[in-house]
């Protein structure tokens, strides 16, 4: 999410914070490059005009000017200016109605619509005890309705039962009725979407917004929209009234810039972002976490967070403890791999850990990433129970045979049992020391060491 702005805008504040003193035209120059920056990230150029502006007129200061450290004056200012233009202050979902409270899914086809009201019911069922139904009013798109039966299903959830040939608006009222009697909290209404914005759509979303009267519009955007977000945002404000933002694919996307511009022209909060496929991969919007995210400074707290949710801290403890008695084997290292894989996409993972993000490039070019977590899974699960339990008897033949099973070669199963050896020596180590430091901790262990050694070659701070 953002890397690419990221990984500039990390560049740029490297230049500016090993200067003692700044001048007015490096000042200047600072401003022009984080408008190149923004611009290249899909961030609308009016944005970019008001957020340029009001970033100058404060780093031209004198207070910046007189400051001992004014390029980290200058980060401030850029961190405060993006909060600014990202935080609204009121993005909680608004549920306070008689129920059932009905919420209104809007925004164009392909947006993620259907996927995104599957996971904001999960999300409402599981954090918020909420008993939801999902409606789908997509008579249009194939098999549109049997999508939301099918992913209601998977997490457990109640849909309205499809009626052929009945339209939206219908639609809308029976599931109304239905909610009521059924003793539902939360009815969800997944509407129909288009390629384009036609005046079809909108006076469609405009009926059904009369008869559901949801205390919530949320409008689904595909953070890699690029420069057409304001106008979508723009249509449905004008037309519908949305209450907030959802914006999906942001894991896919490098520039998102498309989320600034949105936030501004729609004028709304950002209630949501999707982070991932899996419906679990939901997460509620914090602008001061995406700001730190989009400035390289991490986003320690929704680390924490995804780890309390995913990691089974049972099997953790069980496993701290067998490797602080310096005990450790392909079968601890495989739980690892698994434990990591929970906490979502190893890019999202580094965009998380203050200061990592600046080499994201180095760790990409190193080959440490998801293709290699799979593939160290597939090589440690091709081999057979005593061969996990004491590598030791991996020799040539098994190695082969072990290559052949998991569809990689020879040199990638020696990759693995080096790390491997590096593991354990590092558990010994850990095992005589009652511990090893923070860092160096982190930089060995689970994603050094575990993964090749590879960001064991960055500094951690």
């Amino acid at each position: 999410m953002f890397a690419t702005l990221t990984d500039k805008l990390t560049a740029i504040f490297n230049k500016i914070t090993s200067r003692g003193v700044l001048s007015e035209e490096d000042v200047n120059n600072t401003m022009r490059e984080i408008r190149i920056a923004l611009l290249e990230a899909d961030v609308a150029l009016p944005v970019v005009k008001d957020f340029i502006a009001r970033v100058k007129e404060q780093a031209l200061g004198e207070k910046v000017v007189r400051s001992v450290q004014p390029g980290q004056m200058v980060i401030k200012i850029v961190h405060d200016e993006l909060l600014r233009l990202l935080d609204d202050g009121d993005a909680a979902l608004n549920l306070r109605a008689v129920p059932p409270v009905a919420v209104l899914m809007v925004g164009l086809q392909g947006s993620g619509k259907t996927t995104t009201a599957a996971k904001l019911a999960k999300r409402l069922a599981t954090k918020n005890g909420k008993k939801v139904l999902l409606a789908s009013l997509d008579i249009y798109r194939p098999a549109a309705q049997e999508q939301l039966s099918q992913l209601a299903a998977q997490i457990g959830g109640h849909t309205l039962p499809v009626v052929a040939g009945e339209k939206p608006a219908a639609i809308t009222r029976r599931a109304l009725d239905y909610a009521k009697k059924g003793g539902f909290d939360v009815l969800i209404l997944d509407s129909a979407g288009r390629l384009h914005i036609d005046q079809a759509l909108m006076d469609e979303v405009v009926e059904v917004k009369k008869i559901a009267n949801p205390t919530e519009v949320l409008l689904v955007a595909d953070a890699m929209i690029g420069q057409d977000a304001c106008n979508v945002a723009k249509a449905f404000k004008e037309q519908v009234g949305v209450s907030g933002l959802v914006l999906t694919r942001i894991d896919g996307s490098s520039r998102a810039g498309a989320a600034l511009s949105m936030k501004m022209v729609a004028g709304v909060p950002i209630k949501f972002l999707g982070t991932g496929e899996k419906l679990d991969e939901f997460e509620e919007f914090h602008a001061d976490r995406l700001a730190g995210r989009i400035l390289g400074q991490g986003d320690v707290v929704s680390l924490v967070e995804k780890a309390i949710e995913n990691v089974d801290r049972a099997e953790t403890e069980k496993l701290a403890a067998q490797m602080m008695k310096g005990r450790f084997d392909l079968n601890m290292m495989l739980a690892q791999l698994k434990q990591v894989q929970k906490l979502g996409s190893l890019g999202g993972i580094i965009g998380m850990i203050p200061g990592l993000s600046k080499f994201r490039s180095q760790i990409e070019a190193a080959g440490v990433g998801d293709d290699l977590i799979k593939k160290q899974e597939a090589i440690i699960l091709s081999m057979t129970p005593q061969e996990r339990k004491n590598p030791d008897i991996i020799k040539a033949s098994r190695k082969k045979r072990i290559a052949a099973g998991s569809g990689v070669e020879v040199q990638e199963v020696n990759k693995l049992l080096k790390s491997f050896d590096q593991m354990a020596a590092m558990m010994k180590k850990m095992g005589r020391m009652g511990g090893l430091p923070a860092p160096t901790a982190l930089k060995n262990f689970p994603l050094g060491k575990m993964l090749g050694g590879g960001l064991g070659k960055f500094p951690f701070k």
